[in-house]
């Protein structure tokens, strides 16, 4: 596919996250692609909200990036050795809406943490959470940039030649699956 449209989402909703600089850093290693940036800002999931008002707007949007995305790339921190809240209640949004947007999208998940292990327990939660989802996951060496505010520099780049060895990597093979 000459011009796939690549989805990122982040699990942490601040602007200078190191989780977004991966993932801007992911967008210009996969190469040409109509990026598309998928928002977090949900409100929580509520199931009485759910049967009074319906999926929220903002909710249907998120879910109909997922369902037209040619590939998906999530970076999330790791919080108190789990899944941010945001993106755990976001997959329990898009859980709720018809059609499965996930369902056999090309996915790769990584995350970069100040802490000494770069997320890797959250992103293993953040792995679970995606089967219910049926995600395609594409699975490999894991990119847990540890110390992340050491691995950027000024502009946000990823400095790290072992970690740009992996993400080049899981690039590669998500463009492949584009096909």
């Amino acid at each position: 596919m000459a011009n796939p449209t690549l989805l990122t989402i982040s699990g942490s909703l601040r602007k200078g996250s190191y989780n977004r600089m991966l993932l801007a850093e992911a967008a210009t290693v996969f190469g040409p692609a109509t990026i598309d940036t998928g928002e977090l800002n949900l409100p929580l999931y509520d199931g009485d909200l759910e049967a009074e008002k319906g999926v929220p707007e903002s909710v249907q949007t998120l879910a109909k990036q997922v369902k037209n995305a040619d590939a998906i790339v999530i970076s999330s921190p790791e919080y108190n050795k789990g899944i941010s809240g945001v993106l755990k209640n976001a997959f329990d949004w898009i859980s709720r809406v018809e059609g499965m947007p996930f369902k056999g999208r090309p996915t790769v998940v990584m995350s970069a943490n100040a802490g000494r292990t770069g997320g890797e327990t959250g992103q293993f939660m953040v792995l679970s959470c995606l089967v219910p989802l049926q995600a395609r996951v594409l699975h490999g060496p894991m990119l847990c940039v540890a110390a992340a505010g050491n691995e950027f520099d000024a502009e946000g780049k990823l400095t790290n030649d072992h970690y740009r060895k992996v993400l080049t990597g899981k690039m590669e093979a998500l463009r492949a699956e584009t096909g």
